[in-house]
């Protein structure tokens, strides 16, 4: 497995960006290569990728949720191996932090090059910076949930 951490810090407040993140179906309008997201319910979602003309899908699972802190996920079905936690930090009542730490394993030649070349962290560094102008320039969230989801 593979690590990639980067953080953003995002001109709103905590909330709006907590309750933005919680948004999975709009993920494809600044993740790069995420064509669909589609939340299943509370805990899952099916994801269709395509990057560098690979097509991929999978589930996830969200495993810890807790709001205005953090969203842990793992894939748990398909062509992808992951985990994750993306946590959020108030900097002050305008201002907040989005961390995000992803442990991945690359499939294929392909994905093992991307990440010994640092494509991947790239990526996701370049996916923190939209989904900051995302919710920058709207302004408000698109919509929250504000459950909290245990480790089982």
């Amino acid at each position: 497995m593979s690590m990639v951490q980067k953080t953003v810090e995002v001109d709103v407040p905590l909330h709006t960006a907590y309750n933005q993140w919680t948004q999975f179906e709009d993920f494809p309008q600044f993740m790069e290569g995420v064509e669909q997201v589609v939340q299943i319910d509370e805990r899952h979602n099916h994801w269709r990728t395509k990057i560098a003309g690979v097509s991929r899908e999978f589930d996830t699972e969200i495993v810890d949720q807790l709001p205005d802190q953090k969203i842990a996920w793992r894939t748990i079905g398909g062509d992808v191996q992951q985990m994750g936690v993306v946590s959020f930090a108030r900097l002050d009542d305008a201002r907040c932090e989005v961390r995000l730490a992803m442990d991945y394993d690359p499939q294929g030649m392909a994905e093992h090059a991307a990440d010994a070349m640092g494509m991947i962290d790239r990526r996701v560094s370049g996916d923190l910076d939209r989904f900051k102008s995302f919710v920058e320039e709207r302004g408000l969230e698109s919509g929250g949930w504000r459950g909290r989801i245990t480790p089982a």
